[in-house]
């Protein structure tokens, strides 16, 4: 009964919330535009730094792990590659947002 009432509570609250997406924008039309820009690259940026330097943390740990147990070397660089993916994962999504607020 709980789900019933979520849901049409949901669907309700969607259908009074679309003419909102109907309005135009108000003000200077490209102060707005480029002050979102502007936040976008700087994002950007600090995305991109704190990348580096979690990725310098992850493979400088990764090789004080392998230094000190040659043996797990496989795991190691398995998780490393997946940390890897997921670091780099947060500057291509950032890129992204640069793109589109465009």
């Amino acid at each position: 009964m709980k789900l019933k009432v979520l849901v049409l509570a949901a669907l309700f609250l969607i259908i009074a919330a679309s003419p909102v997406f109907a309005q135009g924008t108000t003000g200077t039309p490209g102060f707005n535009g480029e002050i979102r820009f502007l936040g976008a690259v700087v994002g950007m940026a600090i995305a991109s730094g704190l990348c580096g330097l979690g990725q310098g943390k992850a493979v400088s740990s990764a090789t004080e792990a392998v230094a000190r147990n040659p043996g797990a070397r496989a795991g190691i660089q398995t998780l490393l590659v997946l940390g890897l993916a997921f670091i780099e994962s947060l500057a291509i999504f950032t890129l992204l947002i640069v793109f589109t607020a465009k």
